[in-house]
């Protein structure tokens, strides 16, 4: 069983879990412009990777904030991001929010993703809850390829053709059982099966 498993790996990297669940808490604490710069690394991540989001967000830094469109584009494309066109077009649209990006924290998860997803172009479902997760928020699950193949594998989903945001839903749910009965939150259910598909804890 999927539980088992997790029981075990907590053994093994619970405390590298804890420790990244703590840095997730710390984003509230930062400013604003560093708060946007988590949630253009979520933008960036869409049909690519958390690791060319975090090499993106590592070396073009507050430039997430302040560039031009066309110079962000430019540095997208030098480091071998593949959709640079777009999500540069996205990421400067986004900016919008920066003012007010905080007001989020004040709102149930589920309402805050729902805003996300309903204003900023580029985020839905599962881009908007790495964002809340990666801020701080525990209740909503980050549902993508790995984490579809790890519940598949094990038997608690079908694997889906395409995730609907019915679909989304019913996954998450089945996310926070898992969780009820392991005594923790989907924040930190994300992060071992994420790890029990990759072998990393990244964020």
């Amino acid at each position: 069983m999927i539980e088992e498993k997790i029981i075990l790996l907590r053994g093994e990297i619970g405390d590298i879990v804890k420790k990244r669940m703590r840095e997730f808490e710390s984003m509230r604490r930062m400013d604003n412009e560093r708060v946007f710069q988590e949630l253009a690394f979520c933008i960036l991540t869409a049909n690519s990777s958390a690791r060319m989001g975090l090499k993106a967000q590592r070396e073009i830094g507050d430039g997430l904030v302040h560039y031009p469109e066309e110079k962000l584009r430019e540095e997208l494309r030098r480091i071998g991001y593949r959709f640079w066109r777009v999500r540069a077009k996205y990421i400067v649209e986004a900016r919008w929010i920066i003012p007010e990006i905080k007001e989020l924290f004040k709102m149930p998860e589920e309402e805050a993703r729902e805003y996300l997803v309903a204003k900023v172009k580029g985020l839905g479902m599962k881009e908007a809850s790495h964002f809340l997760r990666n801020t701080g928020a525990k209740t909503l699950a980050i549902v993508d390829r790995h984490i579809v193949r790890v519940l598949s594998e094990a038997g608690v989903i079908e694997e889906p053709k395409s995730i609907t945001k019915r679909k989304y839903l019913m996954i998450e749910e089945k996310e926070r059982e898992i969780a009820n009965h392991l005594g923790m939150n989907v924040a930190e259910l994300d992060l071992y099966l994420w790890y029990m598909k990759t072998g990393e804890v990244l964020k």
